[in-house]
């Protein structure tokens, strides 16, 4: 799979942490930055990931910050990108399985490595469970 990351300076490290663990799984990582601790504005490099995402591109994408909710945001203003803010495993299991998430969203200072990865881990091995939920995902869409 061909994973899309981006970051602002507070999720810069747990980036370079997935990205290896992501590379270690098999998968493409097409890093969008940022690539240090420097201080940067989250939309500019979050935005090119998801349209990444939105195009095709990219199957899948993550992206990170201090919290992660300007990431979803920002994010979520792409059409075609399904961003969800997760912050365990049952979150990131239910984001695919009713919303069919293309691109989760991850709080560096609220999330460890140990718990990045297995959210991660758990998104991308949880189907998107479609039936009644496949409606709603058209209905975002339109």
């Amino acid at each position: 799979m061909r994973i899309a990351l981006g970051t602002d300076h507070a999720g810069f490290r747990l980036k370079e942490h997935l990205k290896r663990l992501l590379t270690s799984l098999g998968h493409e990582c097409v890093d969008f930055g940022t690539s240090s601790e420097e201080s940067v504005d989250y939309p500019v490099f979050v935005r090119p990931a998801a349209e990444a995402v939105a195009r095709g591109e990219c199957d899948r994408g993550i992206v990170l910050g201090g919290s992660g909710n300007g990431e979803a945001m920002c994010a979520n203003r792409v059409r075609g990108v399904r961003c969800a803010l997760c912050w365990s495993v049952q979150v990131a299991e239910l984001a695919r399985r009713h919303n069919d998430a293309n691109v989760i969203s991850l709080g560096a200072r609220l999330t460890s490595e140990a718990e990045a990865e297995a959210i991660v881990r758990a998104w991308l091995d949880t189907p998107f469970d479609a039936g009644r939920h496949v409606k709603r995902i058209q209905m975002l869409d339109e």
